[in-house]
């Protein structure tokens, strides 16, 4: 038995500590002290068991658990070895460091969030609690509209308040314009690669999607005429400003020509502008071009917190509101009057634009650390976006390279959930935002250039 076991079993007798959280516990601290270096090889799990008096299934459990953390790795036929220098990430509710849900980076500044609390225990104090707690009129009411209308002249300065509905979020006012505009069966355009959601929407609704090809400029507008003459598709659907997940922006020029497409073949077009508030220049919205047929989203999930569930529509006109509104009365029944007040509120005392430039800046100094970090690696990204698309080489394929991630403690997205043209590339997206600190994000960003650089890993997980 050499030290290290020795060491390792006192620790074990003396501890009243599950044993297998220890194991892992004591790996980490021999790596710390220098006692395990990276690439030793660990002892198979029967001769642990043996040396430390354990069963089997608990020191399995350990290395599991070591694993979990990002401090070993294993490979069928080679053993189990520590891993490289780049640190492991703690995983989070068991599962990973997480990089999947497309959040933005929550600003963590004392005197916003003391404003926040304020201002929100403010409005609590002196709101009519029973008006709060009944049924509200639908779409909001004039006020919350008119902060609606202050919200999305940002972008759309045409915004008018009797086009203006209040949703329960972005993906309730896709679900209801998608059953509006289409019926099962029916055809919605939208770009190959797209925001997963309208992919869930249209399953569920019998709705099919078909697939524009993309380019750097944006969706293809000819193969946008093309499928309107072929197969008279009930709308488009267009995530145009960072487009999640490529981080692309469709240029003014392809604007210009999906609007003249959609105004020739009057095709309503649903423009999902999540993303428009962050960065500073945004070439003109859909809606600005083609007005009489667009409905224009936006929403505080990106840009202020995912959590507050208040989203605005601007439809092409008051008689389109109105129809919007029966679907979105019939999918959604109603926004929460306490969440719409808190909306209306931030949005009308300028919290949310100081909630929107803490999230740029954050957003920045990911973005930043990401570009030093994977530098040689064809990341595309804006400096302004939580979010970057990374094309994997051919040492890759995206499913290996999620899972490999996934089993180190990082978690991030394969291309094939945003792929609507059945190509999906050898690619993966990396949100930088949600509760991760910057230093948790850095160590995920090392991680993963670890892993790039490393395709051929000796002690790589095999998936």
């Amino acid at each position: 038995m050499d030290k290290t076991s020795q060491h390792w079993l006192k620790r074990i007798r003396s501890s009243n500590k599950p044993a297998y959280l220890l194991i892992a516990d004591l790996i980490a601290e021999d790596v710390r002290s220098g006692r395990l270096t990276p690439r030793d090889r660990l002892p198979a799990l029967r001769d642990l068991a043996d040396t430390l008096e354990l069963n089997y299934t608990t020191v399995a459990r350990g290395y599991a658990e070591a694993r979990k953390r990002g401090l070993i790795d294993s490979r069928a036929g080679m053993g189990t070895f520590v891993r490289g220098s780049t640190p492991g990430m703690a995983l989070r509710g068991g599962s990973a460091a997480e990089m999947t849900m497309n959040l933005p980076p929550e600003p963590q500044e004392p005197a916003l969030l003391a404003h926040l609390r304020d201002s929100a225990a403010q409005l609590m104090a002196q709101s009519d609690w029973n008006d709060l707690l009944r049924y509200q009129d639908f779409g909001g009411t004039r006020e919350d509209r008119a902060a609606g209308v202050h919200w999305l002249r940002q972008r759309l300065p045409l915004c008018a308040v009797e086009r203006v509905l209040v949703c329960p979020g972005i993906h309730s006012a896709l679900t209801a314009l998608v059953s509006l505009l289409a019926r099962p069966g029916e055809t919605i355009c939208v770009e190959s690669l797209t925001y997963p959601g309208i992919k869930a929407i249209a399953a569920q609704l019998g709705v099919q999607l078909h697939a524009l090809p993309l380019d750097d400029d944006g969706p293809s507008a000819d193969a946008f005429e093309h499928a309107c003459k072929t197969l008279k598709p009930r709308a488009l659907y267009c995530n145009p400003t960072l487009l999640n997940p490529t981080t692309g922006t469709v240029t003014r020029a392809r604007r210009e020509a999906l609007a003249d497409v959609a105004l020739r073949y009057a095709i309503p077009i649903i423009e999902d502008d999540a993303y428009a508030m962050l960065p500073p220049e945004v070439p003109s919205p859909l809606a600005a071009l083609a007005p009489a047929l667009t409905y224009y989203i936006g929403g505080l999930s990106k840009c202020f917190g995912a959590g507050l569930r208040a989203a605005y529509v601007h439809a092409p006109g008051p008689r389109q509101a109105e129809r919007l509104a029966g679907a979105l009365r019939a999918t959604t029944v109603m926004c929460s009057p306490i969440t719409t007040a808190l909306a209306t509120r931030w949005i009308t005392d300028g919290t949310a634009e100081a909630m929107l430039q803490a999230i740029r800046a954050e957003s920045v100094a990911r973005q930043t650390s990401a570009a030093r970090l994977l530098a040689g690696h064809a990341l595309r990204a804006q400096p302004e976006s939580f979010h970057f698309w990374l094309p994997l080489s051919s040492d890759w394929s995206m499913v290996e390279f999620a899972s490999n991630l996934r089993a180190q403690g990082v978690a991030v997205v394969a291309s094939a959930a945003f792929s609507t043209d059945g190509t999906p590339p050898d690619a993966v997206r990396v949100c930088l935002g949600g509760p991760m600190s910057r230093e948790d994000c850095d160590i995920a960003l090392r991680l993963i250039a670890d892993t790039l650089e490393h395709p051929m890993h000796p002690h790589a997980n095999v998936m």
